[in-house]
């Protein structure tokens, strides 16, 4: 087995090989295909968090160097253990990769993402590698009917967009919501609440690139934070704002454009994981009624749904390319950097 390992966090990755693991029970060995990069493997390659007024979250504990990254896998069944049942060798699957421990409130009440104990390519291996050992069946679902690499990004991109779209707190007739952030993420977000919310969806980014391409892909109206007049402009165009916010960029700033965009009694939801700290005066909270919260992932339950509403056709593709797995560390270079739109996969063999 081949890996692009982090030897030192921070540097870059390099390739380590390993014997091959071997399923046993309920294991299912995958040879990864496809695997998508997420702009938390920059935050897990660096081995901190930004938490703004420069403190950090040191998250280098819970896994040994070499550590492969990765949580967007895609592949074929090789092996499985002597308990499998369901899961055949041959099969193409992608891998739900938000893994609990198995024995806690969350994992007992299937909120297994929200536990995160063995979460693959963040405390076990993940997908950047040629294998990976997927500790239970029911973790490896059917892809049949989604494109090969694409497939891969909806166990990440797309069930993060999916489920903090899903659970929004309820909105008024043909209210509009504020996808803020247009990444990887924030474009798979954009087509699902064109699907899922049935009211008008309003954009904002830095990028006029972004912003063009999201007007392209139906954005009712497009906005950029840079132009001073903007927010303005946003609350006049919605008559006093929109019902809900999702920050896909998680920055300080991105955070004061979402909140600002509400209404009184809106919702602002926080997805992205960019980083800083959160200020805003205390008593406008009750004044305006508004709520702050944030989404991570999203549930087993909520990823076979969301495959279903893919493999229906009704969620157009955001831009993916394709990289070989050996660019791993540059792809997370150019990631830090902002160089990517869309989705960059990897693939073995491509």
């Amino acid at each position: 087995m081949k890996s692009q390992a982090i030897i030192n966090y921070g540097a870059a990755l390099e390739e380590v090989e390993s014997e091959l693991p071997q399923p046993t029970g309920d294991e299912v060995l995958v040879e990864i295909s496809h695997c998508g990069v997420c702009h938390s493997d920059v935050h897990f390659h660096d081995g901190y968090f930004d938490m703004g007024g420069d403190n950090k979250l040191d998250v280098t504990g819970g896994r040994e160097i070499p550590f492969t990254l990765g949580h967007e896998i895609e592949g074929t069944v090789i092996a499985v253990g002597a308990t499998v049942t369901d899961v055949k060798v041959g099969e193409r699957k992608v891998v739900y990769p938000w893994i609990g421990c198995g024995n806690c409130a969350d994992c007992d009440n299937e909120r297994e993402n929200l536990c995160n104990g063995r979460a693959l390519g963040v405390r076990l291996p993940g997908g950047f590698s040629t294998h990976c050992l997927v500790p239970h069946e029911r973790y490896c679902l059917n892809a049949d009917g989604v494109e090969p690499g694409l497939a891969s990004t909806y166990m990440c991109s797309g069930i993060t967009a999916y489920s903090a779209l899903k659970h929004l707190k309820p909105l008024d007739t043909n209210e509009p919501v504020l996808i803020m952030g247009l990444g990887g993420v924030g474009m798979m977000a954009l087509q699902f609440a064109l699907q899922m919310l049935d009211r008008p969806v309003l954009v904002a980014d830095l990028d006029e690139n972004k912003l063009q391409a999201a007007r392209g892909a139906g954005a009712t109206a497009a906005y950029n934070p840079k132009d001073p007049e903007s927010l303005k402009q946003l609350l006049a165009d919605t008559s006093g704002g929109v019902g809900a916010a999702v920050d896909f960029v998680g920055a300080e700033s991105s955070l004061q454009f979402a909140s600002g965009a509400l209404r009184r009694g809106g919702e602002a939801k926080i997805v992205g994981l960019f980083g800083g700290g959160l200020s805003m005066p205390i008593p406008m909270f009750p004044f305006r009624a508004i709520s702050i919260g944030g989404s991570m992932t999203g549930s087993l339950a909520d990823t076979r749904e969301m495959l279903e509403l893919v493999k229906s056709g009704a969620i157009n593709p955001i831009p993916v390319e394709m990289r070989d797995m050996s660019q791993a560390s540059q792809t997370l270079d150019d990631l830090r950097e902002g160089k990517i739109l869309g989705r960059v996969v990897l693939q073995n063999g491509g």
